[in-house]
C-alpha cells in the first residue's frame, strides 16, 4: 500500500501475548494507524484479544496473506520473530516487530535487505526512545548541554523473569538473555543520542545453570536450563569518540546503579529507565547539583500502566505511528529497521567478545535518528 493523507494503516498483529495488550490500548491513540485483526498460535489467546478490542481472529497464514491488511506487528517470541516478519514482507507487507529484529545478526540482514528490495517499510522496537524523557534528553545533548560526550555508565540489573513471568525459559535462550532481551533500549537510547557505536569489548558469565519458576502457573516449582549469559559487562565506543561501560545482568537481587549516566566536557546529564517512556531526566552543569526534570506532564510522559495501578508511561505504537508518517513523506522511520539491525550487531559483538576475549568492530554503522520535534509528537495524536 501506498499511503496517503488521511488514510490509515491496517495492521494485523501476530502473536496475542502479554505485550500485544500494550499496543492495542494505545494504537487509537495514534493517526493513521488501525489494527483491524489478530493470529496467534494459540487460537483461543487471538479469539480472546479480538474479543477483548473488536477485532477479527484469524490464524497466522492467512493474516499474513490478507489483501486488507497493510503492515504485520509482529510481537512473537524472539525465535520467531525473522520467520515471521519475511513471509510478510514476501506477502508484500510493511513490518514492525518487537525487539530484537531477529536472533543473529544475519537474519536481521536479510529482513533489511528484504525490505529495501521490495519497497517496504521495516520497523523494530524498541520505540521508548522517542517517549517524553528520550525527547527532553535529546534536546539538551542537541543544544550542547554535556558538551561534547567523553564518558559513561548505563546499567540494567535486575533478579530475572521466573517470579514474574508464568513460562520464562525462552527469555533465558538465545536470542533473548538479559543482552538481547533488555539491551535494545538502553542501546537504542545511547545511539539516538549520541549515535553509532564502533566497537566493543566484553566479559560475560551466568549466574546459575538452571532456574526454577515462583511465578504462578502450571510451570510454577518447576526448572529449566539457561542457554545464554546472563551477566555481561561491556565497554562501548562510539563514533563520536565516547566510551560507555555497559552492565547487564539477572543475577543481582538489588543495586543503586543508575540506569544511564553520560558524561560530556559541559556537565553530566542521568536518565530513567530506558523501558519506559517517562521519568526523571537531571542534568548537572559542569559539577553543580542535580536540576531534575520530570517528564510526566510532556507528551506521551503520563503515567498510564499497568492499567489497574499505573506507575510508568507506556505508549508503545509511537513508533509504529511514526513508521505510519514516514511512509507519507517518503522519510526512514525514526525506530527503522536499519537502527535495530545496528543494534542487534552491537549485542552480538558483545556477547561474541565476552564469549572469545576479543573486542569486536561493529562492521555497519547506521545514522542517528532524526529528532522527533514537539510538534512532530503531537501531530502523531488522533
Amino acid at each position: 500500500m501506498t499511503q496517503t493523507n488521511g488514510m490509515k494503516l491496517r495492521i494485523g498483529v501476530v502473536g496475542c501475548g502479554n505485550i500485544s495488550l500494550a499496543y492495542m490500548r494505545n494504537a487509537p491513540l495514534f493517526r493513521g494507524v488501525e489494527i483491524i485483526a489478530c493470529a496467534d498460535l494459540n487460537a483461543d489467546a487471538a479469539k480472546r484479544r479480538a474479543a477483548e478490542f473488536n477485532l477479527r481472529a484469524a490464524d497466522v497464514d492467512s493474516l499474513i496473506d490478507d489483501k486488507d491488511i497493510d503492515l504485520i506487528l509482529n510481537l512473537t517470541i524472539p525465535a520467531a520473530h525473522f520467520d515471521v516478519s519475511m513471509r510478510a514482507l514476501s506477502a508484500g507487507k510493511h513490518v514492525f516487530t518487537e525487539k530484537p529484529l531477529g536472533v543473529t545478526a544475519a537474519e536481521g540482514r536479510r529482513l533489511v535487505d528484504a525490505a529495501a528490495t521490495k519497497g517496504l517499510m521495516l520497523g523494530s522496537a524498541p520505540d521508548t526512545f522517542l517517549g517524553a524523557a528520550g525527547r527532553h534528553a535529546r534536546r539538551q545533548m542537541e543544544a550542547g548541554a554535556i558538551g561534547k560526550p567523553v564518558t559513561g555508565t548505563a546499567f540494567m540489573m535486575g533478579r530475572g523473569m521466573e517470579h514474574w513471568h508464568p513460562d520464562p525459559s525462552f527469555y533465558y535462550q538465545a536470542g533473548a538473555g538479559p543482552v538481547m532481551d533488555m539491551g535494545p533500549y538502553y542501546l537504542t537510547m545511547m545511539v539516538n543520542l549520541m549515535g553509532p557505536i564502533r566497537r566493543v569489548q566484553a566479559v560475560a558469565t551466568s549466574g546459575q545453570e538452571e532456574r526454577l519458576i515462583t511465578a504462578e502457573g502450571p510451570k510454577q516449582g518447576t526448572t529449566f536450563k539457561v542457554g545464554t549469559p546472563t551477566s555481561v559487562l561491556s565497554l562501548l565506543e562510539f563514533d563520536c569518540g565516547a566510551t560507555v561501560t555497559f552492565g547487564t545482568s539477572w543475577d543481582v537481587f538489588r543495586h543503586s546503579n543508575h540506569p544511564i549516566e553520560l558524561h560530556g566536557t559541559e556537565g553530566s546529564l542521568r536518565l530513567p529507565d530506558p523501558d519506559n517512556f517517562g521519568g526523571s531526566v537531571a542534568l548537572s552543569s559542569r559539577g553543580a547539583p542535580w536540576q531534575e526534570t520530570d517528564t510526566s506532564g510532556e507528551l506521551f510522559g503520563a503515567v498510564n500502566w499497568p492499567i489497574a495501578a499505573p506507575d510508568r508511561a507506556n505508549y508503545r505504537m509511537l513508533g509504529l505511528a511514526d513508521l505510519a508518517r514516514a511512509i507519507i513523506e517518503g522519510r526512514t522511520p525514526r525506530a527503522s529497521g536499519d537502527l535495530a539491525l545496528h543494534v542487534l550487531e552491537v549485542m552480538e559483538a558483545i556477547l561474541r567478545a565476552g564469549e572469545t576475549g576479543v573486542a569486536q568492530t561493529i562492521a555497519g554503522i547506521v545514522a542517528q535518528p532524526k529528532e522527533l520535534r514537539e510538534d512532530e509528537a503531537r501531530s502523531l495524536l488522533a
